[in-house]
């Protein structure tokens, strides 16, 4: 069973946690963010088409989100994303949850959720044609690991380093820059 998300509901879920989240920051302890992110993503067909394998390409996007403090080092979150991309990938987003604990340096979480991805098939299939009515959608669940580096120990501002796969089918890594508020 395919499931899909329209785009609307995922543009709105993540205004919600990002601007919501910052006028109850101060008695609930929320730490809500910002960001920017670029990246690799491999589709992982590898099927070769005109002798090259074209699955891959760059992603540049944006990334919102809030951080809740559960116990201690704990924290459990909640964010959402858009990429547009280069080659194979034409654009994805996404909304994901997060859990993780607080270190020294930043944070080091795990995270899942949903990732929907529209494909260039006309990078993707040539120099073949593409099919009249192709789909050219794809989206299934997102499982990852990352880490934010702070950058500076009073600072709000943290290095991102994200390695995620869509239904364990492809690799997907991006660094970024997040603004905690």
């Amino acid at each position: 069973m395919k499931f899909t998300l329209n785009r609307a509901a995922l543009v709105a879920a993540a205004s919600a946690i990002a601007f919501a989240a910052p006028a109850h920051a101060a008695e609930n302890k929320v730490e809500p963010y910002v960001g920017v992110q670029a990246g690799h993503h491999d589709a992982g067909t590898d099927v070769a088409v005109g002798g090259a394998i074209r699955d891959s390409g760059a992603i540049f996007g944006v990334f919102a989100g809030v951080d809740v403090p559960v116990s201690g080092n704990l924290f459990v979150g909640a964010e959402g994303n858009y990429n547009i991309g280069t080659g194979a990938i034409d654009s994805e987003y996404g909304i994901n949850a997060r859990l993780g604990v607080k270190t020294g340096f930043g944070k080091v979480y795990v995270r899942g959720g949903y990732q929907e991805v529209n494909f260039d098939l006309a990078h993707v299939l040539a120099p073949l044609p593409v099919p009249a009515g192709a789909d050219d959608t794809d989206g299934d669940y997102i499982v990852g690991i990352g880490t934010d580096i702070n950058l500076g120990k009073e600072s709000n501002v943290a290095l991102r380093l994200n390695l995620d796969t869509i239904a364990f089918d492809s690799t997907r890594a991006t660094v970024g820059v997040a603004v905690k508020f």
